[in-house]
This record gives C-alpha cells, structure tokens and sequence, in this order.
C-alpha cells in the first residue's frame, strides 16, 4: 500500500518503484506482481527480471507494449471477469472423465472472434518450434513457447477458458494423446494437399 506523503502520479509511481527494488533485494520473493496500464513500470519489471524473478502484469487493454513485453506473462483485466460457473463447469467435467479427450470448442467468452491472422503466425511458429522430429509437439511445450514470445497471449483473450480449446477451434492442428503420458495432448500442423503445412 502507498500512502500519499507527495502529491502527483510521478511521485506515487517512484516511490512503488523504490519499494519494489526494496523487496527485490530481501531475495525472499520468486515473483512480482505488477498492477498497471502504465509504460513507467516497464523498465521495474525488465530489472526485476533480470535478477531472475518472475513478473507477472495485470493490466487493460490500453497497456502499452514494451510494459507487456517486460512482463513473463501479462493478463488482461477483462479475461479476468470470465463467467466463473462456465469454467467450474469444464473442470468439474475433466474430473469426472479422466480418460476421455474433451478438446470440442467450450463456450467461447465473447472477446475476439477467432484466431486473427498475427495469432494464428504465432500458434503456428510456436508449433513449429517445440515439434519433434515427427511433427508433434507438447501443447505444454507450446504454451510456454507463446508465453515467452508474446507474454500477453491468452487462449481467454480469443474467447477460450484453455489453450486447448482455443487449439482445437483454430483448425490449423491434428490432436492427440500421448502414448507414454495420457494427460499429455500432442498437436501437430495440419497437412495442405500439397503435404507442407499450412
């Protein structure tokens, strides 16, 4: 909490920051969180991870990009107000199926309609990055792929609870279980007729 001993934005935002470092340096904290549409904590958070703690940003919409990038993983604050009975709903349907593969498409939270063009480039890279030598990569393996290219990148933010769903719905991915690990989902790209990838 900040008690206002100066007035102005400039003097609230220094003196968080000189507390932040305080913390920083008791080397008792893994993770920071950072609360804030503002580009003046971009260069906090790049200096709390360069010691090598995780940040993560909760912000809006307006939050400018190099806050974001500084950022290990940023959320939106209205991906945060998704209707709680929906994804209780989906987890308490996982419990009850183990076995099976629920990956249909859930109810999407009205947001983006759809994969856009740049989020469908960067699903696809980050696929095309984590595949082993058949093609096949670890949706795990891909969500942390995505989560260090674009650190604002959220299944919930193109209308999806999960990363899976959003997967599933994009179109650009066969699924499947792994056979060493059944709760592993294992994507792979989508073959054209030509035989290359979309």
């Amino acid at each position: 909490m900040q008690f206002a001993y100066t007035t102005g934005k400039n003097a609230t935002d220094g003196a968080m920051i000189i507390d932040a470092m305080d913390l920083l340096y008791t080397g008792r904290f893994s993770g920071f969180c950072i609360v804030s549409s503002d580009s003046d904590f971009a260069r906090l958070a790049a200096r709390i991870r360069e010691q090598g703690v995780t940040v993560y940003g909760f912000g809006e919409r307006k939050t400018p990009r190099p806050f974001i990038t500084a950022c290990d993983k940023f959320v939106y604050f209205d991906v945060l107000s998704a209707p709680v009975e929906e994804i209780e709903e989906a987890a308490v349907a996982d419990r009850e199926k183990p076995t099976e593969v629920k990956l249909a498409a859930a109810k999407p939270v009205p947001r983006k309609t759809g994969l856009d063009k740049a989020a469908r480039a960067m699903l696809t890279k980050a696929i095309i990055a984590t595949a082993d030598e058949d093609g096949r990569a670890n949706l795990s393996q891909v969500g942390g792929h995505l989560a260090k290219q674009a650190p604002d990148f959220d299944a919930r933010n193109y209308g999806f609870p999960r990363l899976s769903d959003l997967v599933k719905a994009s179109g650009l991915v066969d699924v499947e279980r792994a056979a060493d690990n059944p709760k592993a989902i294992l994507v792979r790209l989508k073959r054209t007729s030509a035989g290359n990838p979309k």
